[in-house]
């Protein structure tokens, strides 16, 4: 005879929650998780979590309803753009530009850091298979990434298909505020700045974000697309990667990323309620203002980007003396800082401050850098 045995939730009444610095998968606001844990078993009374509903039930097809609104009031997105959730990252539509709007002509790419770069890189094997050509307008490689090269000597093409570029480069803490005064359809990578400050849609052709840094967990890509650039796939593009066809079927050609979708949705309830992106901006420009303070008041810290590129989001920053660098990590670890190693590519440290992170937490850390500064300069 067998014996049948329960036990019973406990309830976590205490959120421990550290300052997380990470670049990505990065922190998620500490409301937004909290809603979600107490929905995980019983979403909305039905016994079951939001991850085992089907994406075509109308239940959870309002959630997606929900989150497209959401998204295009935060961001103000015209009507003629569509709005897409789709899966495989940012470094997917990599390939994606230009097997939907190369279409035999030229793409013009502006390489200002990593990403920019794996983007034309990618490109180019389209190239190779005729799809079109991929020019390289300028690359700020001579600077290391520390600056943007002047548009005096960007080799822009004639009727070009589009121009991509990386708004802001999370490895090397660059960033582009303003897009560049182009007259093709501009493509943005906004993966690390998406719904930190306030931006002109209409400026864009498209643009596309990674969830995992101001939007939710990794596994979801948003696609923002004027409708005019939609229709020019080429015949070898999948027709999970084709922009007009996820249109059609609302980023549903398969199942969805469903739970990552269900948090962005959150995500936009919290920054709306924090009084929306103009309002995450100024706290944003409030947090990278009191940390390039603390790097350039101080001898011992430095950020090599020039000043008008300083991201918002990302900040990395060198020490005087490369050999502290391993004390700091470990120091500024036991301190309850987390994750404030930089990219393998260019060392030293790396804040990622997206908006998920306090104001409070960047003063925690601006405090343990002036400490550790008069500790071992």
């Amino acid at each position: 005879m067998s014996t049948k045995t329960t036990s019973t939730p406990t309830t976590n009444t205490t959120t421990h929650r550290v300052p997380n610095f990470s670049a990505g998968p990065a922190t998620i606001p500490t409301a937004v998780l909290e809603r979600a844990q107490s929905e995980l078993l019983d979403w909305q009374g039905r016994g079951m979590s939001v991850m085992e509903v089907s994406h075509r039930s109308k239940e959870y097809v309002a959630i997606t309803e929900k989150a497209e609104a959401k998204l295009r009031s935060l961001m103000d997105i015209p009507d003629n753009y569509k709005v897409l959730f789709l899966q495989g990252g940012a470094s997917l539509q990599f390939s994606a530009i230009p097997l939907n709007l190369l279409n035999g002509g030229r793409g013009d790419y502006l390489t200002t850091g990593a990403w920019s770069g794996k983007a034309v890189k990618e490109a180019k094997r389209y190239e190779a298979l005729g799809l079109g050509a991929v020019n390289e307008v300028a690359t700020g490689k001579d600077s290391n990434f520390t600056d943007v090269p002047a548009q005096s000597g960007w080799s822009l093409s004639e009727d070009a298909a589009y121009f991509h570029y990386c708004a802001n480069e999370t490895i090397h803490g660059l960033q582009m505020f303003e897009p560049p005064q182009v007259d093709a359809p501009i493509i943005a990578d906004m993966s690390s700045c998406i719904l930190s400050q306030p931006i002109d849609v209409s400026k864009f052709g498209m643009i596309y974000a990674g969830a995992q840094k101001n939007i939710g967990p990794a596994g979801l890509i948003i696609v923002i697309i004027r409708e005019d650039l939609l229709g020019q796939a080429s015949e070898w593009c999948p027709l999970l990667m084709n922009y007009e066809h996820q249109a059609e079927k609302g980023s549903m050609s398969n199942t969805p990323a469903t739970y990552a979708w269900y948090l962005a949705g959150l995500v936009f309830d919290w920054l709306e309620e924090q009084g929306g992106v103009a309002a995450i901006g100024k706290i944003n420009q409030q947090k990278a203002d009191l940390l390039y303070k603390t790097i350039d008041d101080s001898s011992f810290y430095n950020n090599p980007v020039a000043p008008e590129y300083r991201s918002i989001m990302n900040v990395p920053f060198t020490l005087a003396n490369s050999n502290l660098d391993k004390v700091f990590l470990e120091e500024s670890e036991a301190a309850g800082l987390m994750n404030l190693k930089g990219h393998r590519d260019v060392g030293g440290m790396r804040a990622s401050i997206y908006n998920a992170v306090p104001l409070e937490w960047v003063q925690q850390l601006v405090d343990f850098m002036i400490a550790f500064e008069k500790k071992h300069a």
